[in-house]
C-alpha cells in the first residue's frame, strides 16, 4: 500500500481551472507548489506533471528527479535546486512546459512521489515512470484543469 502526504498550490484549487499564467497562453511558468513532510523512510522525491487527456496518450509536462526530502516547496517559475535534475518531457526539453491542449478541457496532475532510493537511474520519460512505480512509497497530488483558448 502506498502511503500519502499532501501537495498544494495557492495558484488554483483542486480540480479548478489553472490561471493562464501557468500555460502556453500566458507566461508558461510553473505554479508554486508546497508539500507536507513525506514518510520518514523516504530517500528522495520526484515530481511528475502530466495530462492524461491528451489525444496521443498521457502527455508529460514536467519531470524532476532526485529532489531532497528536506525540500518542502518550489516557487512560481523557479527550478528545483541541485541535486535535483529535470528530465526530458513530452515537448522534448528538460523544464516545465505548461498546458497547451489542442481542444477541450484537460486535467493536469502535479504528482509528488516519495521514493525508497536517493538517486533515480532513469533518464527518459518511459524509464522515469517505470522506476517511480517500482520505488514509490508515498504519493501526493493536486490537479488543475485548463481549456484551449
Amino acid at each position: 500500500m502506498v502511503e500519502s502526504f499532501t501537495i498544494t498550490t495557492p495558484a488554483f484549487k483542486e480540480g479548478e481551472p489553472m490561471p493562464p499564467k501557468y500555460t502556453y497562453d500566458g507566461e508558461n511558468v510553473n505554479p508554486p507548489l508546497t508539500w507536507t513532510t513525506p514518510p520518514a523512510n523516504s530517500k528522495s522525491l520526484v515530481l511528475i506533471c502530466d495530462d492524461p487527456d491528451a489525444p496521443v496518450g498521457t502527455w508529460t509536462h514536467w519531470l524532476v528527479k532526485d529532489i531532497p526530502v528536506s525540500e518542502k516547496s518550489v516557487g512560481e517559475g523557479k527550478k528545483f535546486a541541485a541535486p535535483s535534475v529535470e528530465v526530458t518531457n513530452s515537448f522534448g526539453y528538460s523544464k516545465y512546459g505548461g498546458p497547451k491542449p489542442p481542444s477541450g478541457t484537460h486535467r493536469y496532475y502535479f504528482k509528488l512521489y516519495a521514493l525508497k532510493v536517493e538517486k533515480m537511474k532513469a533518464n527518459t520519460k518511459d524509464e522515469f515512470y517505470k522506476e517511480v512505480e517500482k520505488e514509490k512509497i508515498a504519493m501526493a497530488q493536486v490537479m488543475g484543469r485548463y481549456s484551449k483558448k
